[in-house]
């Protein structure tokens, strides 16, 4: 019980009174910023068998990933960054460590491939565009009072 009062205790520490996150605050007109993404091949300090080169990259602007012309990436490399895009993308709390750690590896052992995620430009979307489920309904179920 102590670790879940503790747990409860940091997720209400980093939100602001209006249960935004620290850094991003809630807007009553939809919009939202996330960053574009650039992921860059840093070092292979192995065999790579997906014939990457330092220097290969791609992009993610909003939800959208794009190669440059001609060029392919290695899927496996591609599935290890996945999961941590998203959160990169937002400006988070200044001690969470998805804004201090940039690096990520190749999930192949022996290849040993680096990759660095870097923030490009802040870009600015609006709910609406993004969501099938209208910002009118979320903000209004949001400022209704809280039933008991």
């Amino acid at each position: 019980m102590a670790f879940a009062a503790s747990a409860t205790w940091e997720i209400h520490a980093i939100m602001s009174p209006n249960n935004a996150p620290s850094g991003q605050p809630e807007s009553s007109s939809g919009q939202f910023d996330l960053y574009d993404l650039t992921v860059v091949v840093e070092a292979i300090e192995g065999n790579c068998t997906c014939n990457m080169a330092v220097g290969d990259h791609f992009h993610l602007r909003g939800g959208k990933l794009s190669l440059p012309e001609g060029q392919d990436f290695c899927v496996y490399a591609l599935q290890a960054t996945l999961p941590l895009l998203p959160a990169k993308q937002r400006l988070n709390h200044p001690a969470d460590w998805m804004e201090s750690d940039a690096r990520v590896s190749c999930p192949d052992p022996a290849c040993r491939l680096i990759m660095r995620i870097d923030r490009t430009q802040l870009r600015t979307f609006q709910h609406d565009d993004v969501s099938p489920i209208p910002w009118e309904s979320i903000r209004d179920s949001r400022q209704a009072p809280p039933t008991s």
